[in-house]
């Protein structure tokens, strides 16, 4: 991997913008993690569910064995157990609730209908052996078409059809689209996949007589969002519940739920008053966990004869399987679907209908980029539509199309406010960076094997750290508001700093202690960042949306910032001096020439408070401070990826040239961090456009539960990433931050897929438009255009 350095800047030894070493990586890079699987107590009993056969049936019969009395259970004996709810006030709306075991019927393959506690998994798995349970079977929805089409025995009981909720917005369509002279339409789709992290759902729980409480170690992004989902359903007291999140395995927005699984085993411990755990092995991850990106976009774009975009108008077909998840993450994608599409556009009228399907699959779940990989995928395969109807080069349609940098701040036609950024820039600069002119002399000489070349590119913006503003209109119980940090200094002049967001791979120990020293001086090894416990850690709805340095950065740089001058003011008086004339450096209070270790400063609060100045700050050298951008609608990170690949006509194998990536997130807090999720994101992405599927057949049977049918991309399929760094700041935000954890994964099928029918151009072939982009796939669209000229006369 390439990367160019950001702009040059004074900077803090350790402070934002450096390139400081990952704190995490001493023990991960170790073996020294500590996971919910490493996790040992006594009398620990270990989980396993007994899943339905079916895709829709009702439960006829249970027959358990009297002798495993105890250890077996159906829905009915969780008593106290509620089914869990995802209401929402949007209109339209239909409601469903998910039983932590299956209640009378069951709704997709892999669906948890009975449960088993055994010393080890494999006993436990071995007692569901003996357990017969009896089904008739339903019809089943296989997909969005069939699911719409029923007329009776809906997913849910109440529903009038099998549709979760439709959105629709409109701003001008018609009068502008009547201006168009150019109209161009496409269908797009995007296939069903797994997120698959490395650990899949992960949880124990345990009684703790000493507190009294209910205590889950749990993998999960949000601890104290799960703290209150298995309060509410669980009829306790939330004081009685305590979430420890230890280091987790990747999570992607997988582990931002309270899922069936974390509730079976939170009453178990609660009723048993002893340690139980279930471990999600990877077959039931690809059968259970295949509940993500599953989009169809219907699109025709209005234009004038320069590809100068006047209107958009799409149908948007959401695949939502069975389950909307707690608190309401069936409404996420639509949502975010509607309102993304048009991009970094300027976009003058525009239609949406989003539309989103109860199916016999799993439940919908959030994926890194939620909907944007989807809208752009979509909106960047339509753009490189127009460009070819209107005779122009891709790129400068964009360009043609972009919002200026002179209109930022600038709120488009969905009503997205772009905070700051020069999208064109980017563009311009990723086309340098590729070296298009050269691309597109190597594709007239033609290669010496026979392979084709093609170019491809995209721009896409990622809305983050969106809060209450965006999130209250959803009519949902759960809206992210504040978010705290806690920052105290010790007797010894370390810093600990407490935050509610969780690390699942980010290197907030890192970044955070980043920030914490930018303002305080203090060495980051001096600084630990305490998070994933609901007992340690202030308030925070949780790491997703690509909120965690917005948010918590923002607390603790405010907390710091009041925490400095009381700080200031002890040191002033050890050393006899006037505050104001006192600065933090690497762990010493300076005043010119003159400077004392902060040890100094902390030894005088906790032990010799005789040494303090008289007018001290009696809130001490702890400090907790809540803080939300003024401007909660998001901030908006941006990029231009670009790609050259190599397609063999004859083997439809696709080779990963070149690959480039312009990005701004606004003020970078660690270069190295802002890389590893980029490229991260972006071999997630090359998942999607190439690799990852989760088929089903007409009876919505998953015909991908093995990894030897799941393709997940590896080292061999990465090609050289080369990344440069520019920063435009955040207005809204405390230090100008945005945030940036999805945005690798958002333009990669887009970008390839461009590539690729660019290299296809003067074949015949059709264009390809459909994840992931397989080998299969793209000879059959050249075998198509073989027996077209064959038969044409």
């Amino acid at each position: 991997m390439d990367h160019a350095e950001i702009p040059t800047r004074a900077l803090k030894p350790e402070g934002i913008g450096a390139r400081v070493p990952r704190k995490e990586d001493a023990r991960h890079l170790a073996g020294k993690g500590n996971f919910v699987g490493d996790v040992v107590m006594p009398g620990l009993q270990e989980v396993a569910f007994l899943r339905s056969p079916l895709a829709h049936a009702t439960i006829t019969g249970v027959q358990i064995p009297e002798e495993l009395a105890g250890r077996v259970f159906v829905r009915e004996m969780l008593e106290g157990a509620l089914d869990i709810q995802s209401p929402s006030s949007i209109p339209g709306y239909q409601y469903s609730e998910v039983p932590p075991l299956a209640k009378g019927k069951v709704r997709h393959v892999g669906e948890a209908v009975v449960m088993a506690i055994a010393p080890t998994r494999a006993l436990a798995e071995d007692l569901l052996e003996e357990v017969q349970v009896s089904y008739d079977e339903l019809p089943v929805y296989h997909d969005a078409a069939s699911a719409r089409a029923a007329t009776g025995e809906f997913l849910h009981p109440g529903w009038k059809d099998n549709v979760f909720l439709t959105l629709r917005m409109d701003r001008d369509f018609e009068k502008v689209a009547a201006q168009a002279e150019v109209k161009v339409s496409r269908s797009v789709e995007l296939s069903r996949q797994c997120i698959a992290p490395m650990e899949g759902k992960s949880v124990m729980a345990y009684w703790d007589f000493r507190t009294e409480q209910l205590v889950l170690i749990c993998a999960t992004q949000c601890p104290h969002l799960l703290r209150a989902g298995i309060a509410q359903h669980l009829d306790m007291n939330e004081e009685y519940v305590r979430v420890i999140s230890p280091d987790v395995g990747g999570g992607f927005g997988y582990k931002g739920m309270l899922y069936p699984e974390d509730m079976c085993v939170a009453w178990l411990a609660k009723t048993y008053k002893r340690p139980f755990r279930y471990l999600e092995d990877r077959r039931e991850h690809l059968i259970v966990g295949a509940n993500t990106r599953q989009h169809h976009y219907e699109l025709t774009a209005y234009a004038d004869r320069n590809g100068k975009l006047l209107a958009l108008d799409a149908v948007i077909t959401i695949d939502g399987g069975a389950y909307s998840y707690w608190p309401f993450f069936i409404g996420l994608e639509p949502g975010q679907a509607l309102g993304n599409l048009p991009g970094p556009y300027t976009i003058q009228g525009y239609r949406c209908e989003t539309v989103c399907i109860g199916t016999n699959k799993p439940g919908f779940m959030p994926y890194r980029g939620v909907a944007r990989t989807g809208v752009c995928f979509a909106i960047e395969l339509l753009m490189d539509a127009v460009a070819r109807e209107v005779g122009r080069e891709p790129w400068q349609v964009r360009l043609e199309n972009l919002v200026p940098a002179a209109q930022m701040p600038y709120v488009n036609i969905a009503n997205k406010h772009f905070d700051s950024g020069d999208f064109r820039a980017s563009l311009t600069r990723a086309l340098e960076m590729v070296g298009y002119e050269s691309v597109r002399e190597r594709q007239a000489r033609g290669e010496p094997d026979g392979r084709r070349i093609g170019f491809g590119v995209a721009t896409y913006t990622e809305q983050s750290a969106h809060g209450t503003a965006v999130f209250a209109g959803w009519g949902i119980s759960v809206v992210p508001g504040f978010d705290q940090a806690l920052v105290r200094m010790t007797g010894d002049g370390g810093v600990e700093v407490r935050v509610g967001v969780h690390s699942h791979g980010q290197g907030m120990e890192t970044s955070f202690a980043q920030i914490a020293h930018d303002v305080l001086g203090i060495p980051v090894s001096r600084i630990r960042v305490i998070h994933g416990d609901t007992d340690l850690t202030p308030f925070s709805s949780g790491t997703y949306a690509s909120r965690a340095t917005v948010m918590s950065g923002g607390a603790i740089a405010t907390a710091c910032k009041e925490l400095l001058p009381r700080v200031q003011s002890i040191a002033a008086h050890l050393m006899g001096v006037d505050a104001h004339s006192v600065s933090l450096l690497d762990g010493r209070a300076w005043a010119g020439e003159q400077s004392i270790p902060l040890a100094d400063v902390g030894r005088a609060w906790y032990l010799t408070p005789q040494d303090l100045p008289p007018e001290v700050h009696l809130g001490g050298l702890e400090v907790s401070r809540a803080y939300k951008p003024k401007v909660d609608t998001g901030t908006f990170t941006y990029a231009s990826h670009a790609a050259v690949v190599a397609v063999d006509t004859e083997t439809g194998h696709v080779e990963i040239l070149d690959y480039v990536v312009v990005e701004d997130c606004g003020t970078i807090v660690n270069p190295m961090i802002v890389e590893g999720q980029t490229i991260g994101g972006i071999a997630q992405g090359i998942g999607t456009a190439m690799y990852e599927e989760s088929p089903y057949d007409d009876q919505a049977q998953p015909l991908a539960s093995t990894l030897a049918d799941y393709i997940l991309p590896g080292a061999m399929e990465m090609p050289r990433i080369r990344i440069e760094h520019t920063e435009t700041p955040s207005p809204h935000t405390e230090f100008g931050a945005k945030g940036m954890g999805e945005g690798g994964a958002v333009a990669p099928p887009a970008v390839i897929f461009n590539a690729v029918n660019d290299a296809l151009r003067g074949t015949g072939a059709a264009e390809l438009r459909m994840t992931p982009l397989t080998p299969r796939r793209l000879l059959q669209a050249l075998e198509s255009a073989r027996l077209t000229r064959e038969v044409a006369p």
